[in-house]
């Protein structure tokens, strides 16, 4: 077993908390701004940290738009970026004697801001909703959750549109709603008591998250996140970067305490990426309550998690216990634990190592069956070990109808009526011996060697799985009869011969 705990620069015991910035006590600084107004907790704020101010006969002007230039001072200040040493954007309306080139420097070199495709910035241009929450998504570095993610309640925020993910992001953290229960109003103009609360409410309900580039994790680039269990501990969230623009990027979001896995792959080099170059992480997410917040660390892990082998029973088969050895005869458990798992037609018992098993289960009644298990590392770098199971069956009788019970629909009575049968496959009594019993549906097979006997029906059944209007349909045509073996067990068992519907 290996565990590495990461460690700040150059390692990733990362912890991050925002705190709560909102000031209740602040006294009303101007005239036109009402103590009953939404945004005069955030104007009064402000205002008190010397972030904005007003003019000077008193007044804020809340319902006035608020410029391009404004806003880029305002969140400058607001995230304290470093204005000493700028480089210059080059955009065409700002030279170095605006008054707000500093801001918009830092902000279009920290990849926040954009200009116009002629090469203007527009500082005094009014800004827009939906630029606003761009921006507000890049300065505060807010969880990237995609356009689905989210559910949209705004007929005027589509998924083509530019700044459509970020709105939905700010109305997901409760940033910013519409201005109507259905619309956001993306390109109408941004007022100025509108842009107070909307900064304000960023600073105060930024999640409690960890944000990492690819090299901090020891990649790259980052290509997709799998995990198990525990998501409700923590939100992954990848940010794929632009090339020659921004770099890819992690960031994971504590909910609630407790610890939880992630597995992560990514990839070495620049693209286009070859098979050998991909890598594969799995970290231990550990999330826990200090000072009343929340905080996240990280810690990379070679270690395998019990992965439970899920044993097929039939319907009425209860189980009493289970062993579990070896395939040498090696006794490990006697009397191993199990549960019924999510499906009701398994049960599953936990594998701690790799190797090849034989569970011997002992039904309610004195019955008992053997099963075949295979647990292998899996090729990636996962906590859970690739897991086979095979149920051992020389002979099987079954009622062709149980071919359907993983159908959400089937023709019940085409079912019935499947008329003559046909073995196609040539030689297949040297693999099985298969009858039916006159006037029936039930088939004998009895194994012989490995191999597969296709059998086929004199009429079709149709059958449908998923809700209709998004299902997915298809005609069986036969079934397909397959002796296998595992760990020395011989096993039979029989499956559809179907297509799919192609207009579905």
């Amino acid at each position: 077993m290996k565990k590495k705990l990461l460690t700040a620069f150059g390692a990733l015991v990362l912890a991050i908390s925002i705190p709560l910035t909102g000031n209740a006590e602040s006294k009303q600084q101007f005239s036109d701004v009402a103590a009953t107004q939404y945004f005069a907790e955030a104007v009064n704020e402000l205002a008190d940290r010397n972030i904005i101010g007003g003019y000077p006969d008193g007044t804020f002007k809340p319902g006035n738009p608020i410029t391009r230039g404004q806003a880029a001072a305002i969140i400058a200040k607001l995230t304290e970026m470093d204005l000493t040493n700028v480089k210059n954007p080059n955009f065409k309306d700002v030279s170095e004697a605006n008054g707000y080139y500093k801001a918009i420097a830092a902000l279009a070199e920290a990849k926040i801001i954009n200009g116009y495709g002629d090469g203007r910035y527009g500082p005094n241009d009014p800004i827009k909703r939906g630029q606003l929450a761009s921006i507000l998504v890049k300065a505060f570095d807010l969880p990237r959750y995609s356009f689905s993610y989210v559910n949209n309640p705004f007929k005027d925020v589509v998924s083509y549109e530019s700044h459509s993910t970020n709105v939905l992001i700010l109305y997901r953290l409760g940033i910013a709603g519409g201005t109507s229960s259905d619309r956001f109003s993306i390109n109408a103009p941004v007022t100025r008591g509108q842009a107070a609360s909307m900064m304000v409410a960023t600073e105060n309900k930024k999640p409690a998250m960890v944000s990492l580039e690819a090299k901090e994790l020891g990649m790259d680039g980052l290509s997709n996140i799998m995990w198990k269990t525990g998501q409700d501990i923590y939100e992954p969230i990848v940010v794929h970067g632009i090339a020659g623009y921004s770099t890819d990027r992690l960031q994971l979001v504590p909910l609630k305490e407790g610890t939880a896995m992630l597995n992560l792959s990514g990839h070495m080099g620049k693209p286009p990426i070859t098979q050998d170059r991909y890598v594969f992480k799995k970290f231990y997410v550990h999330v826990e309550k200090v000072n009343g917040e929340l905080k996240l660390t990280l810690e990379e892990t070679d270690d395998y998690l019990p992965t439970e082998a899920r044993l097929e029973v039939s319907a009425g088969e209860k189980v009493e216990s289970i062993s579990l050895s070896t395939v040498d005869g090696t006794m490990i458990n006697g009397n191993a634990a199990f549960e019924k798992c999510e499906s009701p037609q398994f049960v599953c018992l936990d594998i701690d190592e790799p190797g090849n098993y034989i569970a011997k289960v002992r039904f309610v009644g004195g019955e008992e069956a053997r099963y075949a298990i295979k647990a292998k590392e899996p090729e990636h770098a996962r906590f859970h070990y690739d897991i086979k199971t095979l149920r051992e069956q020389t002979s099987f009788v079954f009622d062709m109808k149980t071919l359907f019970h993983h159908n959400d629909y089937y023709d019940e009575e085409a079912a019935e009526n499947i008329g003559k049968h046909t073995i196609v496959t040539k030689n297949a009594d040297e693999i099985a011996e298969i009858t039916r019993d006159p006037g029936t549906n039930v088939f004998r097979v009895t194994a012989k060697k490995l191999g597969t006997v296709e059998v086929e029906f004199e009429k079709k059944v149709y059958w449908m799985n998923g809700q209709t209007g998004d299902a997915v349909s298809g005609m069986t045509s036969g079934m397909k009869i397959t002796v296998q073996e595992m760990n020395g067990l011989i096993n039979i068992s029989a499956s559809q011969i179907f297509k799919i519907n192609p207009d579905m």
